[in-house]
């Protein structure tokens, strides 16, 4: 399946795109996307965005979605779905927020705190929207991904871009973040998480943030405040936030270094930048197989 997944850059395309560059030589192509394209939000791949890249994923194999939520991206008899809730709890979470839901699917495993150790079957591709940065311990969950794979099974991954979105004004993850809450066994998020997410974020208009608009830096210690008592009142109670923030190189960054270190042996075989006008990027991990 790899095999046919389209490159990062492509010179041909890149260059048909763009007027200015029609004169340029394949050399020229590349350097000039890595020291102004890229930062521009050029097109230089045939995978992005959204709809192109979940052309991707193969149609004709068994897939998982994890968290579909109401919104699922892929479709089809060979298509099963994890969520947190159930199909009813899913159209009532919906109906709160004044979300349409009439694509809310049948959720075949439930589990209230994400553990996909209760899925029972292997997939040959899994598939996940705007979730990986929702998760408490990041290594678990590439963990428990890989073994739902019987051989060299692939995961497609949509994932927000900090630069873009409501994290603008939040540091990056490194790996060291990454690695400290696998080491402790951490199942739920943590006070630095809460109060980032619900005190320190910003607007959430991806072309405001490609215009160079990221809003006001939050500043509020009234916010702060109120994220702290609001972190104490759950009593360690599962909460929905961001726990990760990642441009599309810090990912692959932490990705390649995950697998050297032997933390997971998923490896992103493909990251798509993030496209202008877009708060989001694209990436396929590959399970390593021995031999």
């Amino acid at each position: 399946m790899s095999d046919s997944l389209p490159g990062e850059f492509d010179a041909a395309l890149y260059r048909s795109l763009y007027s200015d560059l029609c004169h340029f030589e394949e050399n020229d192509l590349r350097q000039h996307y890595e020291i102004h394209g890229r930062g521009e939000g050029r097109t230089a791949t045939i995978a992005v965005p959204r709809d192109r890249f979940l052309q991707l994923v193969p149609r004709g194999v068994s897939i998982l979605e994890i968290g579909p939520f109401n919104q699922p991206v892929v479709f089809g008899n060979n298509v099963k779905y994890f969520d947190l809730f159930d199909c009813n709890q899913l159209i009532e979470r919906a109906r709160e927020i004044g979300l349409e839901f009439d694509k809310v699917p049948h959720v075949d495993y439930v589990q209230p705190f994400g553990d996909l150790s209760i899925v029972g079957e292997r997939f040959d591709a899994v598939i996940s929207s705007h979730l990986l940065e929702h998760q408490p311990d990041l290594i678990r969950h590439l963990q428990q991904v890989e073994r739902l794979f019987d051989g060299a099974g692939l995961y497609f991954l949509v994932v927000p871009d900090k630069r873009y979105c409501f994290d603008h004004f939040i540091p990056e993850s490194s790996i060291a973040d990454v690695l400290d809450p696998h080491s402790v066994g951490r199942t739920v998020h943590n006070m630095a998480s809460a109060i980032e997410h619900w005190a320190l974020t910003t607007h959430n208009d991806p072309q405001r943030h490609w215009e160079g608009d990221h809003g006001k830096r939050p500043n509020d210690i009234s916010r702060v405040e109120q994220a702290v008592h609001q972190f104490k009142s759950l009593a360690g109670g599962y909460i929905d936030v961001h726990a990760w923030q990642f441009t599309p190189s810090s990912f692959r960054s932490i990705l390649e270094g995950l697998n050297r270190l032997r933390q997971t042996s998923l490896y992103p075989i493909r990251v798509y930048d993030t496209p202008y006008g877009w708060n989001e990027f694209y990436a396929v991990l590959q399970k390593q197989v021995d031999g």
